[in-house]
Formats: structure tokens, sequence, C-alpha cells
């Protein structure tokens, strides 16, 4: 069954969010924790170790109230059981979507066209683990008979993002094999990445579903050509080539020999395959134990969203308030700030997720929306963006949402750098919502004995503060607490375009470019 068809804007809670708004748009958030002594409690939510403080946001319970009527005026519930069952839900392209299929632990059938996907789901799940094993074991060797000491992923968009991201981010557990990523038509890039490779020792993943992507395929014929003029032959191909497809053909065309292909499934999109074979890269970096508690991860934070209410639903809160800010507000960016140097790759990753899910301006019935649907996604980490873009955020003209993701303890164990880390966590999330009076500017000029510039630096240091942010904690970075907060993501993005009334989950914005890229070349 398809989803339900319903115009966000044409709903009685649309009307009631409007109402709060006008109610809401001239109150400081100062005034809203006055009047509520329990107020961060009570809009904190928490799930297996994650923490949402969603306290720091110009809502109150009125408009929390009004934005959750939402959610239930257009059934989003039976919008999340129709994606967890299997139904038809990509109906553009007549595809289930069912990425949290692959992560499934907990033993129940799901079923696309009568056939329990399961038995296909777990048998390439063993698949990976054994074939991990095999290479970070050195039992499986490349041509010359020497054990892989590189492994090179060849893909582009999510075959790329998430794994590229997935090993980033979890470097520290990371084994003896080093990883590498191809994905741009850059012949630059493709060539500074092999050039100090052993190609006797080097495994390459060529990871393309339908292994036609020119990006990717062009890429990988060059690695090919590369790796026949070091000295191998044709054959030696299916002992350092694998792929990750559904093209069986065309792959054995190229020389990979059918035990070496892992497979896809239509029912899986691109940027929210990292879960499936597209992440063979991720377990032979982490090793297949890791990959596996990634799953867990993303597997409870499934469970939390399919079964919590909606008020103490992370994924549905953050969804709702997303969607107060851009189609009220009319904030139109949002703001990711992990405050750990391992998750650089998060905002490229988040970036396709939520831009090319619900870039969209026509809604499912076919028309054309007369409201605002997706979201533009940036940021960087850490400390970093303090001496970047945060000026922008503190002081700009325009109202930019910001995403706090922190950890309590760091992984080396460096108590000094971390509570630093984290102090500048907390007092970013304080600095956007205090901001700065004309009292403090003028108290603080007076202290610094600065009295005869009050009245020429006042306008320049005041800061009007009222800036909204979510804070986001867990207790460490590792594979499950990823896996975790990677789903919540998922799931968040799932929820607007269900409220917007869009399709999430095709891209047809992807093709023109291509299309006519073949005609200038």
């Amino acid at each position: 069954m398809p989803l339900k068809n319903q115009n966000p804007t044409q709903t009685k809670a649309w009307k009631k969010i409007q109402d709060a708004y006008q109610e809401l748009k001239q109150i400081d958030m100062k005034t809203l924790f006055l009047y509520d002594a329990d107020r961060k409690e009570k809009y904190t939510l928490r799930h297996n170790g994650l923490k949402l403080d969603f306290s720091k946001n110009r809502i109150d319970d009125t408009t929390l109230t009004s934005l959750l009527a939402l959610a239930n005026e257009v059934d989003l519930k039976d919008g999340i059981d129709k994606m967890f069952s299997g139904d038809m839900i990509n109906t553009t392209e007549n595809r289930a979507v069912l990425h949290t299929a692959l992560r499934n632990k907990s033993g129940n059938p799901v079923l696309v066209d009568g056939k329990n996907i399961m038995e296909d789901v777990d048998e390439t799940l063993q698949k990976i683990k054994e074939f991990s094993n095999k290479i970070i074991s050195g039992q499986h060797k490349g041509y010359s008979g020497k054990a892989i000491t590189d492994v090179v992923n060849i893909g582009i968009g999510g075959s790329d993002l998430g794994p590229r991201m997935v090993v980033d981010a979890l470097q520290y557990y990371k084994n003896h094999l080093k990883t590498h990523f191809i994905s741009n038509i850059d012949g630059d890039h493709v060539f500074e990445t092999i050039k100090n490779l052993n190609p006797k020792t080097t495994l390459f993943v060529i990871v393309s579903k339908t292994f036609t992507t020119q990006e990717t395929l062009t890429n990988a014929e060059t690695v090919k050509k590369w790796f026949l003029s070091q000295g191998a032959s044709q054959a030696d191909i299916q002992h350092n080539f694998v792929a990750v497809s559904t093209n069986l053909e065309k792959v054995i065309d190229f020389g990979i020999a059918s035990e070496n292909i892992f497979t896809m499934w239509n029912w899986v999109g691109g940027r929210y395959s990292l879960w499936s074979a597209v992440g063979l890269s991720i377990s032979l970096a982490l090793g297949y134990d890791n990959f596996d508690q990634l799953l867990t991860g993303a597997y409870q934070m499934d469970e939390h969203f399919r079964t919590t209410s909606f008020d103490k639903n992370i994924p549905v809160t953050l969804a709702l308030l997303s969607i107060w800010y851009n189609n009220f507000f009319e904030t139109e960016s949002e703001v990711v700030i992990p405050f750990s140097q391992y998750l650089t790759q998060l905002v490229p990753y988040l970036q396709q997720l939520s831009m090319e899910s619900n870039g969209k301006s026509v809604d499912r019935n076919g028309e054309k929306v007369d409201y605002q649907t997706g979201n533009i996604i940036w940021g960087n980490t850490g400390t970093n963006v303090q001496h970047a873009f945060m000026q922008l955020v503190h002081q700009g003209t325009k109202l930019i949402p910001v995403d706090f993701i922190g950890f309590s303890a760091s992984l080396y164990g460096n108590k000094d750098h971390h509570d630093k880390l984290m102090a500048n966590f907390y007092a970013q999330a304080e600095a956007l919502y205090l901001g700065k009076s004309r009292e403090d500017v003028h108290l603080e000029l007076k202290i610094a004995n600065q009295q005869d510039k009050i009245a020429q630096l006042m306008p320049f240091k005041v800061f009007e503060g009222n800036r909204p942010s979510n804070a986001l904690l867990m207790e460490k970075l590792n594979p499950k607490n990823l896996g975790s907060l990677l789903a919540m993501y998922e799931h968040k993005t799932f929820v607007q375009g269900y409220i917007w009334n869009i399709y999430s989950f095709d891209q047809f914005g992807v093709e023109l470019g291509k299309e006519l890229a073949k005609k200038y070349l």
C-alpha cells in the first residue's frame, strides 16, 4: 500500500501551529525558562545512552502539543508501519524501503512480495563476515600469494559517503588494513590514491548496484588498467577485486569471480545502504564484530522509533522541530556540529541523506507544493567552527537552528583535552540561548577600564541570543552509538518527508546533470 496523501497546510493542526508561531515568535527563551523550572528535564528525551536536550528551542507546551497533533493528523504511525512492513512506499520507483531490514535483530520475518527477505539478508551478512575474516587474518591472499594490506573502495554517492564516513568515524577501532576511497571522476585523485599502493597486496571493492554508474565504472577501469600494467594478468583480477552489485553478468565480464560478488537489493536506496554489503569496506576495516555492533545500534534506534509514543520519540521530535523552524520561522538551513574530529565526514553524509531525500517541490499527488520542504544541511566539527562560521550563527541576520553532538568520554582518555572540548560544547549552546545584553556589555567594558568606548562598541558586542539548538549527548563514540545516531537521522528525514507529503526515496534530480554530461562528452 502506498503512503497516504495529505497536504499538511490543510490540516487543523497546521492552523494551530500558525497560531502558536504568532504567539511565540517574539518571546525570548529566557522567559520560557523563567516560568517553567522543570523545562530542561521536561524537554529531555533518552534512549539507550543517547540523550536529547531540546529545551533551548523556541517552543512551549502548546507548540509541542500542536506539532504532535500534526504528526497524528497526517497519520505518521501508518507511514512508519508501512515502511517497516515492506509496503511499496517508494511509489515512483515501485519499491519497498527496507534499509531497516538490513539490521533487523528481532528474528522476525520481513516480507516483500510474500518472500521473507531476512533469509537473503542473513546469508549476505554471513558472507561478509566470512570474507572479512579471511582478508583480515591473511587467509585470502592477493594474486602473488601475499596477504592483503590495503583496501580501496570504489563507488560514489551512497556507495562511498556511508562507508567512508563510518570508517573515518570509527578509525579508533580499525585493524591493520589501510583503507582508501575513490569516488570523484577526477583522474588526479585516482592516481594520487593508487600511486603508492602495491597491486599485489591491495584489494579493490567496486560498489555499484547496476555496475553502469559512469564515475564508478570509469574509475574501476582505470584502476584495472593500472593493476594490469604493474605485471598482473587478467586471471589475477579474481584475487584482488570484489564487487557489490546486482549485475552479475557485467561484474563477471569485468573479471571478478562470481564467489566474490556481494548482492544488493532494489529495496535499499543508495544513501541508506551502508548497512548492506555496501558496508563491506567497513567490515574489512573494523572487523565484522564492530560492523555488527553498528547494525545493533541502528536496530535499537529502529525499535525506539517504531514503538515509542511520539511525545517521547527522538527522531519524531527532531523532525517536528525542523518543520517548525523551516515552515514557520522560514529558517531554510540547519547546522550540525559534532564535537569529535572523528566525525569530519558526518555532515557530507547527512547532506546527501537529507537533501537528496527531501529536496523535492512536488507532492505525493504529483502537484507543485506551495510550502517549503527540504533543509540545507551544513556544519563542521567542534571548536573549529568557533573560528569559522559561528559568527554568522551568533550575530548574523539569519536564524539557524543547530544540532550539537557530543560525547561524555574521550577514546584515548585525555581528560584535560576532553574537558576543554566539552566546556565549549555546553558554552556554545548557552551562548546561542542567552546572548549578551547591553547591561552585560556595559559592565564588561567598565571592568576593562574602557568606559570611553562604551558608546562606540556597544552595538557590536551585543548578542541578541534566543537562537535555538539541540544537544545530543552520548557516553562514547563507539560502533553501537554511531549506528543509533545515523539511524536517528534517517528516521528524522523520513518523518519530515512524510509530513511534507513528498516522496523521500527517489532522486530523479540527480539524473539531468548526468544526461547532459554524456552529451557534452
